[in-house]
């Protein structure tokens, strides 16, 4: 079966694996995945991720999933750009999200928050918001 949308197939392997509890999720590795990982470690998301090696041989992501007083730290993760409909915005056009979240971009610049994005003053395709 082939897969039309790898990255929301992270992001719900992320968000399943935090309902079920579980300490970490893996999923096919790329270097877009791993920069949107990047993002999320780097605002406390997530505790960690690295690369591996699935039993097949095959290189994977592994993320340390992060919970708070028993509860998990993410409370949203939506797709936002999807492969049938592409998602841009413009460093003017970019909004706070509700509840503290970010929404991930891939600018010119490489993957960022919306607020690094409006920092340097740069747009991009939304890829995901968080909160």
């Amino acid at each position: 079966m082939s897969m039309h949308d790898p990255i929301a197939d992270m992001l719900t392997r992320i968000r399943n694996g935090q309902q079920a509890r579980h300490e970490e999720v893996s999923f096919a590795a790329s270097k877009l995945k791993a920069q949107v990982c990047r993002v999320l470690a780097n605002e406390g998301y997530i505790e960690e991720f690295f690369n591996s090696v699935s039993e097949a041989g095959h290189p994977q992501i592994t993320v340390k999933l992060k919970y708070f007083q028993g509860q998990p730290v993410i409370h949203s993760l939506k797709r936002v750009s999807r492969p049938g409909l592409r998602i841009y915005r413009g460093v003017n056009q970019l909004k706070p999200i509700p509840g503290f979240g970010i929404a991930i971009l891939s600018t010119s610049s490489g993957v960022m928050t919306n607020h690094q994005a409006k920092e340097k003053r740069v747009g991009g395709e939304v890829i995901c918001e968080v909160a």
